[in-house]
C-alpha cells in the first residue's frame, strides 16, 4: 500500500494531466502580422483561417514600407485562448510573414476604424441626423437635399453605436475600413 494518498477525482498532480488550463470562454484578439508585400501572401494567411475554420472579425491590410516590399495585416478574430495561441503560432510558420503580434495580450494598444454611412432623410430627420453627428464628431462628405453622407473615426463601439442612432433615422448604406492598431508607449 502506498503512502500517497490522492483525493478521489482529483488529477491535478497527476502525471497524466499535461494539457495547460485553458479557458473555453472566447476572446476578441488583434493580431498585427509583419509580412513580404508579394502576390499570394494574403491569400496563404486567409487560407490558414478558412482551412482551419477560424473567423476573421476584421482584416486590414496595407504596405508599411514601399523600399523595404513590406506590409502590415492587423486581423481581429475571436476565439478561445488555446485557437487564438494555435493562430499564431500558424501563422508564425508561413514563410514570408516576419512577425506575429497579439496586439490584445502584449499591453495596450490604440485602434481605430473609419466608416463611411449614408443617411436618406428629410425634415425634422434630417436635423436630428445632424445633431447626432455633431455630438459623435462625423464629418460631412457629401450631401443633398435628401441624403448625408458621414464619416467617422474610432473605436468599433463608437462606430456601432452611431450607426444604431442612424438606423431608424433612414441609414441606407454603410462601409467599413477595419481595424487599424498599433501598441501604445515605445
Amino acid at each position: 500500500m502506498s503512502a500517497l494518498k490522492i483525493k478521489k477525482g482529483s488529477n491535478k498532480h497527476s502525471a497524466y494531466n499535461l494539457r495547460p488550463n485553458f479557458s473555453d470562454v472566447e476572446e476578441r484578439h488583434t493580431l498585427a502580422v509583419l509580412v513580404d508585400n508579394e502576390a499570394g501572401v494574403l491569400a496563404r494567411v486567409i487560407g490558414l483561417f478558412s482551412g482551419r475554420g477560424y473567423n476573421i472579425d476584421s482584416l486590414t491590410v496595407a504596405e508599411i514600407d514601399h523600399e523595404g516590399h513590406m506590409s502590415r495585416i492587423t486581423i481581429v478574430t475571436t476565439g478561445t485562448p488555446q485557437v487564438i495561441e494555435q493562430i499564431k503560432a500558424q501563422l508564425g510558420r508561413i514563410v514570408p510573414v516576419h512577425g506575429v503580434n497579439d496586439l490584445t495580450v502584449e499591453g495596450r494598444a490604440v485602434e481605430r476604424e473609419l466608416a463611411l454611412m449614408k443617411v436618406i432623410c428629410t425634415g425634422d430627420k434630417r436635423v436630428e441626423a445632424l445633431r447626432l453627428a455633431d455630438i459623435f464628431r462625423t464629418n460631412v462628405v457629401d450631401s443633398t437635399l435628401d441624403s448625408f453622407t458621414f464619416e467617422i473615426t474610432g473605436t468599433s463601439e463608437k462606430i456601432d453605436a452611431f450607426a444604431d442612432l442612424m438606423r431608424p433615422l433612414g441609414l441606407s448604406d454603410l462601409a467599413r475600413t477595419g481595424i487599424a492598431a498599433l501598441p501604445r508607449g515605445s
